[in-house]
């Protein structure tokens, strides 16, 4: 049977998402030989608490692995024709684990979760009355610290981003605590977890982190790609439980274990970077966005660094070797977006899956003047404010399920065209097409409001698997397959060029400008509204 397989050369990519994770199997053009997916438990113990359990994680991606390797075979392929793998990851969500052992101290914290509220206001005061050393001896408080923060990181204080989850997991729980102690304490985004697991855990000890995801944490020098020791401090962590730094292309080792023993990891990248490189958005001015659970838009600014002074942040793009000069981005994002749909089909009922939100919504032509914002765990970018609240609001008794639906689509529209405003501003130029990708994607009214709401032309391409496929692209280069080269966006001409889907804006700039003015106002009533957090 093995001998009667074909030989091809093939890259496989690992996307362990926040509900999911899947392994594909891609072609030089980008067309999927094999794939399996595999859903993954969610835990919400309280509110605002959103956990994953790290070794489901794990488990789900080797037999992600091995049932996708089987139908690689099942086609004719032999297995030795997936000659590099990519991983790519749900950002933000935080691993503890013990050095001695390789086993997760606690759940992972998501990047959804918003039980830190306290941990940032603990450290928004911190910064405004101790501050931070940005050089010895040299210090920096009040808005000069809030200041140094970003100009060194790129991100505000936030219960989204990585430091904040691990210094609560450690000052909440005593198996994190105890190992922080004793120096037993490995800490990482879900990339690291699995690239450790995948490339022997603690008989190798190889323990990385990528800089897309490291960007994420708050503790990285978006300049230098290095660990801010006076982060490091500022947050009271160890220097030792923190991960060696690599770029998104390189190999990093090779599978220590199962069907593809052996095979070089080669490529490792946070999703949304990962959809930004699947989409080619290598240079700068381009853009796109993904809609999952929640939704990111990014816009790529080239070796340069744009400081945002409208509520985006400055983030990597990513780095194509350990000696290249790193791409950055600004970035938007936004909490809740297809995690809103589940809403509607698993806790109201209103649909029976997630596709039906867009057959539901065409059943009336608006919304009957209903708005929905959808604040489940506060307000993302551009408006950051932790303790704003889901609301619904032009409710009337005309209002029924058809309206719902579709002020939750606009919801999606309405956050984007924020995000896109301030890119303009910060950027200075004018967004003429938006290339989009995930689940939302696949509905056609879905995109046809997000581009009267937001005023642009929206490109849908036919493979739609951007962030699986920005892996690929990623390991791919890693090993110089194809002739690609991360470096040089040209190698990738022949990847994903099949046709595109275009929606253009059809609404009068009248009616939507009045509907983006009631869409403001909405946001509005809906800040603030948690106002219990303590410093």
């Amino acid at each position: 049977m093995a001998s009667s397989l074909k030989h091809g050369e093939f890259i496989g990519s690992l996307d362990c998402g926040t509900t999911s994770v899947r392994f594909i199997v891609f072609d030089k053009h980008a067309d999927i030989l094999a794939q399996h997916q595999i859903e993954f438990p969610q835990y919400y113990p309280h509110p605002g608490w959103h956990d994953h359990d790290a070794v489901e994680i794990q488990d789900h991606s080797n037999k992600c692995i091995e049932e996708a390797t089987a139908e690689l075979e099942k086609a004719g392929w032999a297995k030795e024709s997936i000659k590099v793998i990519g991983i790519t990851n749900q950002r933000e969500t935080t691993v503890a684990w013990s050095r001695k052992t390789g086993k997760p101290l606690c759940k992972a914290i998501v990047w959804t979760d918003s039980r830190t509220k306290n941990t940032v206001a603990h450290y928004e005061h911190k910064l405004q009355t101790v501050g931070i050393e940005v050089a010895p001896g040299v210090w920096k408080k009040g808005e000069e610290g809030t200041a140094a923060l970003r100009d060194i990181t790129g991100l505000p204080l936030s219960t989204y981003f990585s430091a904040i989850k691990l210094r609560w997991m450690i000052d909440n729980y005593a198996e994190v605590s105890l190992a922080h102690e004793a120096d037993d304490l490995l800490f990482g985004t879900v990339e690291s977890w699995v690239a450790y697991n995948l490339l022997g855990g603690v008989e190798t000890g190889i323990h990385i982190c990528e800089v897309t995801n490291a960007s994420r944490t708050l503790l990285l020098n978006t300049t230098t790609l290095q660990w801010e020791q006076s982060l490091v401090d500022f947050f009271g962590l160890r220097s030792s439980i923190l991960p060696k730094l690599v770029s998104t292309s390189e190999v990093y080792g090779n599978v220590a274990y199962g069907s593809l023993k052996g095979v070089p990891i080669g490529g490792l990248v946070g999703d949304q970077q990962g959809a930004l490189i699947g989409n080619k958005c290598l240079n700068q001015g381009e853009a796109k966005c993904t809609y999952g659970t929640g939704a990111f838009l990014l816009f790529c600014t080239g070796n340069e660094i744009v400081e945002s002074k409208h509520g985006l942040l400055s983030t990597v793009a990513y780095q194509a070797g350990p000696d290249a000069k790193p791409v950055y981005a600004l970035e938007g994002s936004i909490a809740v977006a297809g995690s809103a749909i589940k809403w509607l089909r698993d806790t109201m009922g209103l649909i029976d899956s997630a596709g039906q939100v867009n057959d539901l919504a065409a059943k009336e032509p608006d919304t009957g003047g209903v708005y929905f914002v959808t604040a489940f765990s506060g307000l993302l970018a551009p408006y950051w404010d932790s303790g704003a609240a889901g609301l619904l609001i032009g409710v009337s008794q005309y209002t029924n399920p058809s309206h719902i639906a579709r002020a939750t689509l606009e919801a999606n529209a309405f956050q984007t065209r924020a995000i896109i405003e301030s890119m303009k501003l910060d950027s200075g130029s004018d967004l003429k097409h938006l290339k989009v990708d995930g689940g939302m994607t696949n509905g056609d009214l879905c995109m046809q409001i997000l581009a009267d709401t937001g005023g642009f032309t929206v490109i849908r391409p036919e493979m739609r698997e951007s962030t699986a496929l920005g892996a690929a692209l990623c390991a791919g280069s890693a090993i110089k397959l194809f002739g690609w080269d991360l470096s040089k966006p040209e190698t990738l001409a022949e990847v994903n060029t099949k046709g595109n889907t275009e929606f253009a804006p059809g609404k009068e700039d009248v009616e939507r400008a009045d509907k983006w003015k009631k869409w403001q106002n909405a946001v509005e009533r809906s800040k603030g509204w948690d106002e219990g957090v303590d410093a």
